[in-house]
């Protein structure tokens, strides 16, 4: 048993996502096989102590496990297919990323950084795994130590996650990162259409609009986009609107015609489908779901 492992298994997790006594940092278990399921995360850095995910984007597929982390610079929707079973549960921790930090500790290292790029050209420029080295390791494994304890999680947590995120900067991901506060970039652009999506994703968005506020061209913007996302905008905005109603119906448990409206669908019927053609299950036998739980 690896050391990270004993330390999560002393945490005592609860199934699914926790939050931890440090801002900005979760936990997730999984004591079963789960299939192919659309999710989406945060801008952040994810590493597995135990069991192993696959991610399938498009046609694309990468794999992040004991032996690799993933970084993501934008929130990126895809496939995920998570191996784990009672006696060989999934652990692992999510890291966000603070931008602030972020653009810090570029600042500091300035050209004195010579990361390594073996990043595959077949996935989009917001995301991807990264080997998980020594260095990495260790830093996530003291940061797993100092959150048993809330002293040393308030006193040593914060520098911890600073050097876990100095870690993913030396490693093949640095340059998504670094990119990611370039202020002439594209990835700071679409960062801010990103925004706007997620900011007013109910409201009438259209590509002009979000082209306008990346101060691109429409042309420019709608191929940026989907080389850092994988998406079209459109398409992105689609995927965003239905997390968003999936999180109504399952926090909320109300009924898709109100659901539909408050995600900025005009035609329920329409919301019905495309609700089930991404889930698997129409927003209705959803909620039935998880009222038989």
């Amino acid at each position: 048993m690896s050391r990270m492992v004993d330390l999560l298994e002393q945490l005592n997790l609860p199934e699914g996502f926790s939050d931890s006594q440090l801002k900005g940092v979760r936990f997730f278990k999984s004591l079963r096989h789960l299939p192919r399921i659309p999710l989406i995360y945060e801008p952040g850095i994810v590493i597995i102590a135990q069991g192993n995910k696959v991610g399938y984007l498009g046609d694309q597929v990468f794999h992040y496990d004991v032996n690799n982390y993933l970084v993501l610079s934008v929130a990126i929707p895809f496939d995920c297919e998570t191996f784990a079973s009672p006696e060989h549960p999934l652990l692992g921790i999510y890291i966000n990323i603070d931008m602030l930090q972020l653009h810090e500790l570029v600042s500091q290292l300035g050209q004195s950084l010579h990361a390594s790029h073996d990043k595959s050209d077949a996935l989009p420029q917001g995301l991807g795994p990264a080997v998980l080295d020594d260095d990495m390791a260790n830093a996530t494994t003291r940061l797993l130590k100092c959150l048993l304890s809330e002293t040393e999680t308030r006193v040593l947590g914060p520098a911890l996650i600073r050097e876990i995120l100095f870690r993913a900067l030396c490693g093949s991901q640095a340059s998504m990162l670094h990119t990611l506060v370039s202020h002439n970039g594209n990835m700071n652009r679409i960062s801010r259409a990103l925004k706007i999506i997620h900011r007013d994703y109910m409201e009438k968005l259209n590509i002009e609009h979000l082209a306008s506020q990346a101060d691109m061209s429409v042309s420019a913007f709608h191929r940026a986009f989907k080389e850092i996302t994988s998406d079209s905008p459109m398409q992105y905005l689609k995927k965003i609107r239905l997390y968003k109603a999936r999180d109504f119906i399952m926090q909320q448990n109300i009924k898709a015609y109100i659901v539909a409206d408050k995600v900025g669908y005009e035609s329920v019927s329409q919301f019905s489908r495309e609700f089930k053609r991404y889930f698997g299950k129409s927003p209705t036998d959803f909620t039935k779901e998880l009222r038989s739980k």
